[in-house]
């Protein structure tokens, strides 16, 4: 079987498969789980608890991956002290730069990248696209972090090069089938974000021009194909995309919704969402408004300490719900995730005091005992 993926996979990265060739017809596309399928699958589940995980050892989804930094080690070592924690759940961001560099290898590091959270008992939610922060990313050595500024060197994926021009989507048609058929059957992946923030706009002095005009429209129209070339291979797994923006009044409303946001709660077999708000008020109305689709609900992002936005304020209300809870970050590293989003317009010269975002320094000591306490005790107590 493994011989088999593999042999698809290779094949996909060559580009032997044309369009009119392709493994399944137009008529063969799967079709958006039922509600009934998705809580079948959902009720399985315990409370589902973790963190977007990126190793304190890398800038971003390239140096985590690519075979020159990839650090099983220092992967180990951390998904150990998630383990700790309580933690079931690691959202985990991939890039198609990756595969066009290296499919067999990027798959194989994938595979041990698995092995290493299933051995701490973590399942893991692969993130395949990204719409937010560096538009332009490159292979080969990555950037060193600017010192104090939050996520420097995050780069988005498939960047503006490839999302401006509809011509050159086809290239990610084969990192898309390659890696969901290859882990398609694989109970250590539990579910697949195949784009997070899908238009969200580089704000950065001198990135914002890089980025691509009307990019709502490019968004819109790739996230369609990756929903599509995912479906066509139907994954055992769910697929999801999470809304992030907008009056939070229209989020059970799709037709008040942008195109974007509309399409991504009408598709995701699941539905997933992120919240940073400092108001709890704010995050039960849209749990409010999310349950109106009778779907499953995920909290894909959430924790912005300086807000108003903590665990102690946010597990609760996640869990008394049975919304999965996956913050961002876990232990402080190259992304500089402690540091806050306006980092990039003031200036820090030392670590702040309230965290932004992170849970353990690198030593694995907790940026707060009594938060990881509060960690530990919500996530053990039935």
């Amino acid at each position: 079987m493994i011989r088999t993926l593999l042999a698809f996979s290779l094949i996909l990265s060559l580009g032997a498969c044309k369009e009119e060739k392709d493994i399944l017809s137009k008529s063969q596309v799967a079709a958006r789980w039922s509600k009934e399928k998705a809580w079948e699958w959902y009720d399985k589940q315990p409370w589902l608890v973790g963190t977007n995980f990126n190793p304190s050892t890398s800038i971003n989804q390239l140096e985590f991956w690519q075979e020159d930094t990839f650090d099983p080690e220092t992967i180990d070592k951390e998904l150990g002290w998630s383990a700790d924690l309580g933690m079931n759940l690691h959202r985990v961001y991939l890039h198609n730069l990756l595969w066009q560099q290296d499919s067999i290898g990027f798959l194989n590091r994938l595979n041990e990248y698995l092995s290493l959270a299933d051995k701490h008992g973590i399942k893991t939610m692969f993130v395949l696209l990204d719409d937010v922060w560096h538009p332009v990313p490159k292979l080969g050595k990555q950037p060193e972090p600017v010192p104090h500024v939050h996520n420097s060197g995050w780069v988005q994926a498939p960047g503006a090069a490839i999302l401006g021009d509809t011509t050159r989507h086809k290239e990610l048609k084969g990192y898309i089938k390659g890696v969901t058929g290859h882990f398609a059957n694989d109970d250590r992946v539990l579910i697949w974000d195949v784009y997070n923030e899908p238009d969200n706009v580089a704000g950065q002095p001198g990135r914002r021009e890089l980025e691509v005009i009307d990019k709502q429209k490019y968004s819109f129209l790739l996230l369609q194909k990756v929903m599509r070339w995912a479906r066509e291979i139907n994954p055992s797994q769910p697929l999801t995309t999470g809304i992030w923006r907008g009056n939070i009044d229209h989020w059970g409303t799709p037709d008040s919704l942008p195109a974007v946001d509309k399409f991504m709660v009408e598709n995701s077999d699941v539905i997933s969402f992120h919240a940073y708000d400092g108001n709890t008020a704010d995050v039960r109305r849209k749990i409010e408004e999310l349950k109106k689709y009778d779907r499953p609900l995920l909290c894909t992002e959430y924790v912005a300490r300086g807000g108003g936005n903590t665990f102690e304020t946010m597990m609760p209300i996640l869990k008394e719900a049975k919304i999965a809870a996956i913050n961002w970050g876990f232990v402080s590293g190259k992304s500089n995730t402690i540091y806050p989003w306006i980092s990039w317009d003031s200036t820090f010269t030392a670590e702040p005091k309230i965290w932004h975002h992170d849970i353990l320094r690198q030593d694995g000591t907790p940026y707060s005992q009594r938060e990881v306490d509060f960690i530990k005790q919500i996530i053990s107590k039935p």
